[in-house]
Parts: C-alpha cells; sequence; structure tokens
C-alpha cells in the first residue's frame, strides 16, 4: 500500500522539561489540534522531538514546504520567521544539527535542493529544567500559532515577518 506524504511538514524542536524550550513541542501539539479540525486529511503532518538529527533529513522528502519551529533567546518580538537555504556551517554535530544542516543532508542525499523551508522561532527567556514555559511565552506561542495557520492556508505568503 502507498500512503501519500502530507505536502507540510511542521517541525517542533525543544525539551518540555525545561522552562520555554517546550515551545517547539507545544506549539506542533497545537497546531496539529488545530489541523485536526480546520484542514482536510492529510494536507500537514507534524513532528517533534528533543532535537534535530541527521535522520529527519528523511522527513522532507515528497514536502512541498517545510516549517521548522523551535524556542529562541534574546528575540525583541514575539515571534520571527525566515527562509531557510541549506548550509554545511550550520551547526553539523554527532548529536544535533541546525535546520540549515538538515536541509543540507537532504541536498546532498537527493542530489537536488530541499523543499522551500522556514525558520519560525518564538521568543524564550526561560530555560530552567523542571519549569513549565512562562507566561510570556505562552503568550508568544499564541502569536506564532496565528502565524502558522497564515503560513499553512497562504499559498501566496511571503515566508517573512513583517517588522
Amino acid at each position: 500500500m502507498n500512503i501519500a506524504t502530507a505536502p507540510l511538514l511542521v517541525f517542533g524542536w525543544g525539551n518540555p522539561s525545561r522552562g520555554d524550550d517546550a515551545l517547539g513541542p507545544l506549539f506542533v501539539e497545537r497546531l496539529a489540534a488545530w489541523a485536526r479540525i480546520a484542514l482536510p486529511p492529510g494536507v500537514l503532518e507534524c513532528h517533534t522531538d528533543f532535537q534535530l538529527q541527521v535522520e529527519h533529513a528523511l522527513d522532507l522528502a515528497g514536502r512541498r514546504r517545510v516549517l521548522f519551529v523551535d524556542a529562541a533567546a534574546h528575540l525583541d518580538r514575539p515571534c520571527t520567521a525566515r527562509p531557510l537555504q541549506p548550509g554545511r556551517g550550520a551547526g553539523i554535530s554527532s548529536h544535533a544539527l541546525a535546520p540549515e544542516a538538515v536541509l543540507q543532508v537532504y541536498q546532498d542525499l537527493h542530489g537536488h535542493p530541499p523543499p522551500p523551508s522556514t525558520l519560525l522561532a518564538i521568543r524564550a527567556q526561560s530555560f530552567g529544567l523542571g519549569n513549565a514555559p512562562g507566561e510570556q511565552a505562552l503568550a508568544d506561542l499564541e502569536q506564532a500559532l496565528a502565524w502558522a495557520r497564515h503560513w499553512i492556508t497562504d499559498r501566496n505568503l511571503h515566508e517573512e515577518m513583517p517588522a
């Protein structure tokens, strides 16, 4: 049986036990709940993990667009989005990869560019072990979710966030 790959992939990462670092997985959980109600089946696939790995490049195959989501310190607004390009010097190690490195692995494996990809960073302030996400982080998460719902439903979306 051949199962079709969803054209849109959202991949959030972070540690749910480290305060605001939980924003990536929380984002995916809430977006997936919205998608079950708002989207036809098979349009969106959602993944989470503690960190990006080499094998996540395999998840990009057959996608039309990919959204990577993570918590980020030192942002001056609730969230930012920017297009991603493959990159060799973008944090490849034996334990974790930057999203640009995942795209590079995909390109190296397949011999062609990865699907258009965007990084959505959500403002984070506290990463304490055993803490829940902060009140401000949860408010910022809601703004990121609103942006992502637009990213999913607007085929002509300009990928960057307004200033």
